[in-house]
C-alpha cells in the first residue's frame, strides 16, 4: 500500500511538472484574450513608456527595456545580472511558478530580452505574445490606458547562482567552437571601408533578425518552413548544433535567440557584449559578405 501511495504521488508530480513545462513559447492573441484573468499569468508590457501610457493590454504591467541593462565605462550594454533581475521580478509581482507572458510593439525585440533573462534563471513558464501589441489591436481586442500597479513578492530561486550556459562573454568568443550568427543589418555585417573597426567576427554567418518578423501580418513570427529554409542555406540543419548569436548590443540578438528556440534549437547562446565590446579589442574583423 505504501509503495502504491508513493507511486501515485510520483505520478502526480510528473503530471504537474509536464504541465509546468507545457507553456508554449508563442501564444496567440485569441488564447491570451481567453486567459487574461488566469491568476497564474503575469502579463508584461515592454513597449516604450509613452506607448504604455497611451494604451496597453488590460492587466499588463510595464517594464522598460533599459531596466534590464547596465552600461559599462566603455559604453558597452550588458545584463544587470541575475541578482538584479530577481529583484526586478519580485517588484513586478512575478513568482517562481508564474506564467510570464511578455509583449512589445517592435516584433519581439524587447520582449525576447526578458525571456532570455528568465531562461538564465530557468524559469519554467514564459511565453511571448505573437505579434505583440500590434496584432492585439489589429485583432480588435480591448486596450486600456490606466496603469497597472503590481503587488511586490519575493522571487525565490530553485538553486544557488552559477554561470549561465546561455550567456557568452568576450573570453567565450575567443575560444568559440559554435556557429556564430551575426543578426545585424547587411550594412553592419559588410563593414565600412573607411572604418577600421567595422565588419563582422571572422567565421560569423549573416542572419538578419528582422527576416523572422512578418511585418505585413501584424508583426507575427514568420512560418517555420521559411525560417528553417533560410538557416539551411547557411548550413544549419541540426537543431542540436551549438549556435551563438550577436548583434551590436545584445538587443537584436535576444530576439534571434528566441526565434531559434521557438524553432526547436536547444543549444543557443547569446554574446551579451556583442559587437560594441568586440570592436574595442584588437581581435580580427572581416569585411564583406564572406564569413
Amino acid at each position: 500500500m505504501k509503495n502504491k501511495v508513493i507511486l501515485s504521488i510520483g505520478l502526480l508530480a510528473c503530471i504537474f511538472f509536464s504541465r509546468v513545462q507545457a507553456s508554449p513559447l508563442l501564444v496567440e492573441t485569441a488564447w491570451l484574450k481567453e486567459h487574461l484573468d488566469d491568476k497564474n499569468i503575469v502579463l508584461v508590457d515592454m513597449s516604450d513608456n509613452l506607448q504604455y501610457q497611451r494604451f496597453h493590454i488590460p492587466g499588463a504591467i510595464h517594464l522598460p527595456y533599459s531596466v534590464l541593462n547596465q552600461r559599462t565605462k566603455k559604453g558597452v550594454s550588458l545584463s544587470v545580472g541575475s541578482k538584479q533581475i530577481i529583484h526586478i521580478l519580485g517588484l513586478l509581482g512575478i513568482q517562481r511558478d508564474s506564467h510570464v507572458i511578455i509583449y512589445d510593439d517592435t516584433g519581439g525585440l524587447n520582449a525576447a530580452r526578458l525571456l532570455w533573462e528568465l531562461d538564465i534563471l530557468n524559469h519554467k513558464q514564459v511565453s511571448i505574445l505573437n505579434g505583440g501589441l500590434v496584432k492585439w489591436i489589429l485583432d480588435g481586442h480591448r486596450v486600456i490606458a490606466r496603469p497597472v500597479k503590481p503587488v511586490a513578492v519575493k522571487y525565490i530561486m530553485e538553486s544557488s547562482a552559477r554561470p549561465s550556459p546561455l550567456l557568452v562573454t568576450l573570453d567565450g568568443i575567443r575560444k568559440n567552437d559554435s556557429i556564430l550568427l551575426d543578426v545585424r543589418s547587411r550594412e553592419e555585417y559588410l563593414g565600412h571601408p573607411r572604418q577600421k573597426r567595422s565588419g563582422h567576427i571572422p567565421g560569423a554567418k549573416w542572419w538578419n533578425w528582422d527576416q523572422s518578423v512578418d511585418f505585413e501580418n501584424g508583426f507575427k513570427q514568420k512560418g517555420t518552413t521559411a525560417l528553417m529554409s533560410s538557416l539551411k542555406q547557411l548550413g544549419i540543419t541540426s537543431k542540436k548544433q551549438a549556435i551563438t548569436v550577436y548583434c551590436q548590443s545584445g538587443h537584436r540578438a535576444a530576439q534571434s535567440y528566441f526565434t531559434l528556440k521557438s524553432l526547436g534549437f536547444n543549444n543557443i547562446k547569446l554574446f551579451d557584449g556583442s559587437m560594441a565590446e568586440y570592436q574595442q579589442t584588437v581581435l580580427p574583423l572581416n569585411k564583406g559578405m564572406n564569413p
